[in-house]
């Protein structure tokens, strides 16, 4: 199983594929130097997988190493998910 997380800009959307199928999807809106995660969900035929995480721990890598956007967690899983992973705090105070 072969996993990847890619950013389609032009959806304002990071893609979570396994095998080259849509697994997950975590939407985000851009302004001003902010990225704002408004939703992140999984496909049902793959929940219960610790796909979400590892959806948002790529995405809030790509984030990190491609910009210098500050991170706002509207979305309940992403607000969720980092104070889990302290190392990724320092995103919300870029």
């Amino acid at each position: 199983m072969a996993t990847v997380v890619v950013n389609i800009p032009e959806r304002s959307r990071f893609e979570l594929q396994i095998d080259g199928e849509k697994a997950g999807t975590a939407v985000y809106r851009i302004e001003g130097n902010s990225i704002e995660f408004l939703h992140t969900v999984i496909e049902d035929s793959h929940r219960g997988e610790g796909l979400g995480g590892i959806l948002i721990k790529d995405a809030l890598d790509q984030v990190r190493d491609e910009t210098t956007f500050r991170v706002i967690p509207t979305c309940p899983f992403v607000g969720a998910w980092i104070p889990e992973h302290p190392e990724y705090e320092d995103l919300l105070t870029r």
